[in-house]
């Protein structure tokens, strides 16, 4: 039934992102803010099939953490779920994103004209200030830029690598970088098409102040993302286990 259930919702979410793609392509001719209408309604119709196909909502948690205004959000990355589920809830966004998604056809014309922040991971130096430049215009215009401070998905449990590319934003920046801690990946397990029935959690932590001095900043954020990481994987863990077993139900 698992299998079953995980391969439906599959199905049905990639058709149906390909079909909104495509229905809703004239917001590319109206700005950023009608296409995050069009970002919006993608998650929308995602968490729906999701919580009413696989059986898996998504819960969210201290959104009353998000200060107004240019901010960073910090977040740990488990699973696909954690990047489009934060959609309807953080306002003006920018993610920061390998800028080779920019160049998938009809997918990469929503994240370039939507003013995503494209990196290039074997850039150096440059990348860095090319990064740095942007997410500065983003932050002055009142956005909140989204950024996994590992870089890429991470298996459940695994020990934490943080890159220095979000210290480096937090000092440039001078805004306040909220954490982000979230127990997704074991609902929605990377590089898995299994989708598992329960709650998954992302939850938005007290920000960090600026003016951190940068490696301060960086045990910091390191510490509070996985402290709260791993309450939030116990919780989950303690719910999964407490679920009837669907022979059983």
């Amino acid at each position: 039934m698992l299998l079953i259930r995980s391969l439906a919702f599959n199905v049905l979410a990639y058709a149906g992102f390909l079909l909104l793609a495509v229905v809703l392509l004239p917001t590319l001719a109206f700005g950023r803010h009608a296409l995050f209408f069009a970002a919006r309604t993608w998650s929308g119709m995602t968490l729906w099939l999701m919580r009413h196909v696989a059986g898996l909502s998504l819960e969210i948690r201290g959104l009353e953490q998000l200060p107004p205004g240019g901010c960073i959000l910090a977040c740990k990355h488990q699973s696909a779920l954690e990047t489009f589920g934060v959609v309807p809830v953080v306002g003006d966004f920018a993610f920061i994103l390998k800028r080779q998604l920019n160049w998938v056809p009809v997918f990469g014309w929503y994240t370039s004209l939507s003013g995503m922040i494209g990196v290039d991971r074997g850039g150096g130096s440059a990348a860095l200030r090319s990064l740095t430049k942007a997410a500065r215009k983003a932050a002055a215009e009142g956005r909140r830029i989204i950024i996994y401070p590992e870089g890429t998905r991470r298996p459940v449990g695994a020990p934490p690598i943080y890159k220095y590319g979000v210290s480096l934003l937090y000092s440039a920046l001078g805004v306040p970088c909220v954490p982000v801690a979230v127990n997704t990946g074991l609902f929605w397990p990377r590089r898995s098409i299994l989708r598992r029935p329960g709650t998954a959690v992302v939850e938005f932590l007290p920000p960090i102040p600026p003016g951190l001095e940068r490696q301060a900043f960086a045990r910091e954020l390191e510490r509070r993302i996985e402290e709260a990481t791993a309450r939030l994987l116990a919780e989950g863990k303690l719910a999964a286990s407490r679920r009837p077993h669907p022979a059983a139900a």
